[in-house]
């Protein structure tokens, strides 16, 4: 399957139990059913996107525009739906969402050693410019901290 029979849509209470278990699938130290709650609440601040196929939820991300930044908080996709795109059209998606808000930069901390977001990120422009020391906890690690300009088009450059 691709991402072309995905559609991307606002983040629903209804999706929490879907979203909870693809953020427990994907990471040791997962946000809680309480915490996106809280984002679904927070607009216009805060942005959680869903991906769905066949009317299931296969992927979210969460972000916050903040005056002219969007600062990618979390993404993940479910573990049978990944390598198929959905990741990058959530991405693309928020992105040209964040420039029609007028953003233009995108920041997001990826764990060092998570290897396929970060081959991901690099291929749509984004770039290292730091590193948060012992920001991840179980296990602890370091987040590589990158940013991306966005353009008018939503294109990296």
């Amino acid at each position: 399957m691709s991402a072309e029979s995905v559609f991307i849509e606002q983040m629903l209470p209804d999706d929490l139990p879907a979203v909870v278990r693809i953020e427990r699938a994907s990471y040791p130290d997962p946000w809680s059913s309480a915490s996106f709650s809280r984002e679904i609440s927070a607009q216009p601040i805060s942005h959680p996107i869903v991906a769905r196929r066949d009317g299931m939820v296969v992927g979210f991300v969460v972000a916050w525009f903040v005056v002219d930044e969007v600062h990618i908080g979390n993404v993940a996709v479910a573990p049978d739906a990944r390598r198929q795109g959905i990741g990058r059209l959530l991405m693309d998606t928020l992105e040209s969402q964040a420039v029609a808000e007028g953003c233009t930069y995108s920041t997001l901390e990826v764990r060092e050693s998570n290897q396929s977001a970060r081959q991901l990120y690099g291929q749509m422009g984004y770039r290292v410019i730091g590193r948060r020391d012992r920001y991840y906890r179980h296990p602890e690690e370091d987040a590589l901290v990158m940013v991306r300009t966005l353009s008018i088009s939503g294109a990296g450059k």
